[in-house]
């Protein structure tokens, strides 16, 4: 067998390596299967530690770093937890973290560059983004020096910052709108003969990526944790966790019960906690006006995967998980007490996060001595912005998501930008 196969989890046959959909048109996120059995790390630097189950046959050698799994005492002792791991994700010299975008969105994106560079194609990346994602592809890019359209909502350019003085690589587009307009924008601009799609949650280099987040864990404390702990927009991260823990659970070393996802988002824009609670597939119900006044709007998606096979729906379903709504009151809270207590600086979403096992804690939704992890997908920035020096991403130009010219624009200012 190669290294790895990606197959669709309807009809269960092979698929093209870099295929994003089912090619018997099944609506069903790919799945990736590894020729390697079980986990065994690898001595790379960063993400490539998890290289066997990761779906690349090479590395970037630069710049990638991993999550950092260690047992929390401070905050735990704090809430009466004997057992809780914190699955850190950021820069926090310390303890090793050199995520030096400070959000776990670097786990998507270096696999994701990396197939591209393996089928040697200097198509132009279009990527949407609230702003995580972008620049943590701003980071990779600027390694690679592969091309990247970058397209974010005008309310999201001031978290687009990086480490590399030469942004040359960067074609950065805002748009008056919110996130979805930003990802349909990519989305007809990606469909366009120069340029390629990075996939969104149908990537199995992203959502693998993402679940090495489980993978550290698990080295860390040995087993399958009991409870797993997230804050989501469109929901990709918990369902990387789940796959994750199927892979392990057929590994046969880290126990054969799949850990319950814990999956958080921000009041009021919660398109997830209204699908779950609905108990229905219909993503119309979801309010136009969000996202507004969230203390975490990267975590507003207004279209997740819930509803396609191997999506949301499923992943909380298999794993008899819970939905937390989080009020920005809540989420500040929980963000100032694990901040003083556990000594580091987090992001918004990654408060919503803690917000919601506080919230399960006072509910009694688990046991003081239930192993749980929480991963705190952003981290360290106040840290990082002491000891670097950083540099802000110019937009190259601005559009309006109602301007019907806005595709035509945006590829006549790419071509411009790359000589296309």
């Amino acid at each position: 067998m190669h290294k790895y196969s990606v197959r669709c989890p309807t009809c269960g046959e092979m698929q093209d390596p870099m295929s994003l959909i089912c090619s018997k048109g099944h609506d069903a996120l790919l799945r990736t299967f590894y020729g390697a059995s079980q986990l065994i790390p690898r001595n790379i630097p960063g993400i490539w530690e998890f290289y066997d189950w990761l779906p690349v046959d090479g590395i970037i050698g630069e710049g990638t770093g991993k999550t950092v799994t260690y047992k929390s005492e401070a905050f735990a002792r704090e809430l009466g937890l004997s057992d809780l791991y914190i699955a850190f994700n950021g820069y926090w010299p310390e303890k090793n973290a050199s995520m030096m975008t400070c959000t776990f969105k670097d786990l998507e994106a270096f696999p994701t560059m990396q197939r591209l560079l393996e089928r040697q194609d200097r198509r132009i990346m279009a990527v949407a983004s609230a702003g995580n994602t972008a620049r943590a592809f701003a980071h990779v890019c600027s390694i690679t020096r592969q091309p990247l359209l970058l397209v974010v909502p005008q309310n999201s350019v001031h978290r687009l910052w990086t480490l590399h003085e030469d942004t040359s690589s960067i074609c950065l587009v805002t748009v008056e709108g919110d996130y979805y307009n930003a990802i349909e924008l990519a989305n007809k601009v990606a469909s366009r003969e120069m340029f390629v799609s990075e996939g969104g949650a149908k990537n199995v280099a992203r959502r693998d990526g993402m679940g090495t987040v489980m993978l550290d864990a698990v080295l860390t404390i040995g087993k399958l944790p009991m409870h797993y702990f997230q804050a989501v927009g469109s929901g990709t991260g918990g369902i990387s966790s789940w796959e994750a823990s199927l892979r392990l659970i057929q590994d046969g070393r880290f126990g054969n019960v799949l850990p319950q996802l814990h999956l958080a988002q921000n009041l009021p824009c919660a398109p997830l906690i209204s699908l779950w609670a609905n108990n229905v597939a219909d993503q119309s119900i979801v309010d136009r006006k969000c996202p507004k006044d969230m203390y975490a709007d990267v975590l507003f998606n207004r279209k997740p995967p819930y509803s396609v096979v191997g999506g949301v729906r499923d992943a909380l379903q298999a794993t008899g998980g819970r939905m937390y709504g989080i009020d920005n009151a809540a989420a500040a809270n929980a963000r100032q007490l694990f901040e003083e207590l556990e000594g580091i600086d987090i992001n918004p979403a990654a408060a919503v996060a803690v917000a919601a096992l506080m919230r399960a804690v006072e509910k009694k939704f688990i046991d003081r001595n239930d192993s749980i992890v929480l991963n705190i997908t952003g981290g360290g920035m106040e840290r990082l912005h002491r000891d670097y020096n950083l540099y802000n991403l110019v937009p190259d130009m601005r559009v309006s998501a109602h301007d019907p010219e806005a595709e035509l624009k945006i590829v006549g200012k790419v071509s411009e930008k790359f000589k296309r």
